[in-house]
């Protein structure tokens, strides 16, 4: 799923005005793999740039999610985390455990929903999933102590 996004590219598509050190928090974020929230942005920022503060990486991010080019989740742990707003939708299975997400797309799913939202006399634009579970290994093991 994560494929990389060229974050600084599309914001110069929108307009945005490109500082050096929003060039380095774009490329964190589109190098990161995970959904980081604001605290490790800043941290992977710092290492390139140790002079970027934890105020601009808030004021980049909420710039970024403004003009569309970032998705904030919020995958129950309190914590905003972000990612590049994706160019094909998916959705997501976050490990209440570990906080590990897993990115999936489902046609049945998909088409499920759309079947729904005509039922209710609606034809569907977006939408966003957000399951939460435990892995069943673990489970197992827990029943096993």
């Amino acid at each position: 799923m994560n494929q990389p996004i060229d974050i600084e590219a599309l914001c110069a598509e929108r307009g945005l005005r490109i500082t050096e050190q929003r060039r380095v928090i774009a490329r964190v974020l589109s190098e990161s793999v995970d959904h980081p929230d604001v605290e490790k942005l800043h941290e992977r920022a710092t290492a390139i740039d140790p002079g970027i503060s934890i105020a601009t990486v808030y004021r980049t991010v909420r710039l970024f999610e403004e003009a569309g080019i970032l998705d904030r989740h919020d995958f129950g742990d309190g914590r905003a985390r972000y990612e590049a707003a994706p160019e094909a939708h998916h959705d997501h299975m976050i490990d209440v455990e570990s906080g590990a997400v897993i990115e999936f797309v489902d046609p049945e799913l998909e088409s499920l929903q759309r079947q729904i939202a005509e039922r209710l006399g609606f034809r569907l634009v977006d939408h966003r999933m957000e399951l939460f579970g435990v892995r069943l290994e673990k489970k197992a093991e827990a029943g096993r102590e």
